[in-house]
This record gives structure tokens, sequence and C-alpha cells, in this order.
């Protein structure tokens, strides 16, 4: 007996249910449009922090590009949030990802800024 047919044993409702056997079949039966998976496809992930100059104002540019990261990732959630409600074709679980996705960056953005504080802190207590 192989996976899928144990699956099918054990789930009411799925013993009727032809699963796609590849990868290809399941493009095909897939509700989303093949343009969008295809863009999906193509989408290339972006670092967060640019790479940096060779100037001494290297940490501000490094703070800098990770508050601009953050305020990226907060604009694309909410773009993909709107264009959701408007009913245009955004898959629920893409709006979903954008949203933990600027949640997570915005609570490492709030833990680099405590870190910081502690540290500055840490400093102006030190006896000279």
């Amino acid at each position: 007996m192989d996976p899928l047919s144990s699956i099918r044993g054990l789930v009411p409702g799925l013993q009727g249910l032809a699963l796609p056997k590849s990868a290809e079949d399941a493009i095909k039966q897939s509700p989303i449009a093949q343009a969008d998976l295809e863009k999906l496809g193509r989408i290339q992930p972006q670092p967060m922090l640019q790479p940096l100059g060779s100037g001494k104002d290297v940490f501000g540019e490094m703070l800098g590009n990770l508050v601009q990261g953050v305020n990226e990732k907060q604009a694309v959630s909410k773009d993909t949030v709107n264009a959701l409600l408007a009913g245009q074709n955004v898959p629920l679980h893409q709006a979903m990802i954008a949203m933990e996705e600027a949640s997570v960056s915005f609570q490492l953005m709030v833990e680099v800024r405590n870190k910081l504080l502690e540290s500055y802190q840490e400093l102006m207590r030190m006896q000279v």
C-alpha cells in the first residue's frame, strides 16, 4: 500500500479524491492562476541589509538599512492586505506571510534598539 492510499483510507472524504501524481499536475489543478504561480517562482528574496560602504559612518548606514528594510516590509504587507480586502487575486497565505515577515522584522528592529540602549546605558554607568 502506498502512502497516498493509506491517507485516503484514514481521512473521510478523501476516498474518491484523485490526488496529483506530480508537481506539474498539482500546478495544473491549482486554483491559483498560472501567471501568478510563475510570478511567485521568479521572486528573489531581498536581503534585509544592503552592502555597506567603506565610510566612517558604517554603523549608521547599517541601522538606516535595517529601518529601511523594515519599512519596505511594512509597505508590502499593507499593500498585500489592501489588495486582498479589495477582492483582487491575492491568496490569503501570501497576505499572511507578508504580515508575519513585517511583524518579525519589526520585532527584530525593536530588539536591536533595546540592546543598543542597554549598551549605551552601561557605557554611561562606567567610571572613567
